[in-house]
């Protein structure tokens, strides 16, 4: 081995050797340095691993792929509106009108001229009225005073009435004689008549029968 070798050899031996000169602010400082580093190295491994969990909750134990099973998205919930109970239900296939518990035989529109159906709303009510005997299954070119009228109305425009039909107190609840008006006996009709208001609600359903019904005994 060379002089200059072993030289070199014992300058390095002797500078390891040496111990670092620090005071005891500087070790602090160091430590202090130190601690840091360790809590930001342990928060950014903690938020990587709050990240990945969450990634593999979004894509699933089987990732993005064919076989992947996404959840359905949640549909708002829509609230239902109640449809106010009528003040008067008509049944044309029974022939009847119930209001307020009472149960009131009618009669309503011909074949050809039938007893339109829907929800109706009373729009005017009139104590007499003049109207065509067509209204009431007499010759048209007639004209009758008919009672307790109460007119009716949908929301579409379509227009019927209710009342008293004077010419013939046995057609309702056996036979359909109207151009589509609801005719009742004249107590009944005046009954309702002084029951209902205009903004009433009259639901009316069904079809007429296609035949008369017997006449009741006496």
């Amino acid at each position: 081995m060379s002089d200059d070798l072993t030289t070199a050899l014992r300058e390095l031996a002797e500078s390891v050797e040496q111990s670092p000169q620090f005071s005891g602010a500087d070790i602090r400082q160091l430590a202090q340095r130190r601690g840091r580093r360790r809590r930001t190295i342990a928060a950014l491994g903690g938020t990587a691993a709050v990240a990945s969990l969450g990634l593999a909750l979004v894509l699933g134990p089987g990732g993005p792929g064919p076989g992947r099973q996404d959840m359905p998205a949640t549909q708002p919930t829509s609230t239902l509106t109640r449809r106010p109970a009528p003040d008067a239900e008509v049944a044309l296939s029974s022939r009847l009108l119930v209001a307020g518990g009472r149960r009131m035989p009618v009669s309503s529109g011909l074949a050809r001229t039938p007893t339109p159906t829907g929800r109706m709303t009373v729009v005017s009510r009139v104590r007499v009225t003049v109207v065509s005997g067509a209204v009431v299954g007499r010759p048209p070119d007639f004209r009758y005073r008919v009672p307790w009228v109460i007119r009716l109305r949908a929301d579409d425009g379509t227009t019927t009435a209710v009342f008293g039909m004077i010419t013939d107190g046995t057609a309702p609840g056996v036979v359909d004689l109207t151009s589509g008006w609801i005719g009742l006996r004249t107590a009944d009709a005046k009954w309702l008549y002084d029951r209902l208001r205009t903004g009433s609600v009259v639901d009316i359903e069904g079809h007429a029968p296609a035949v008369p019904w017997p006449t009741p005994s006496a």
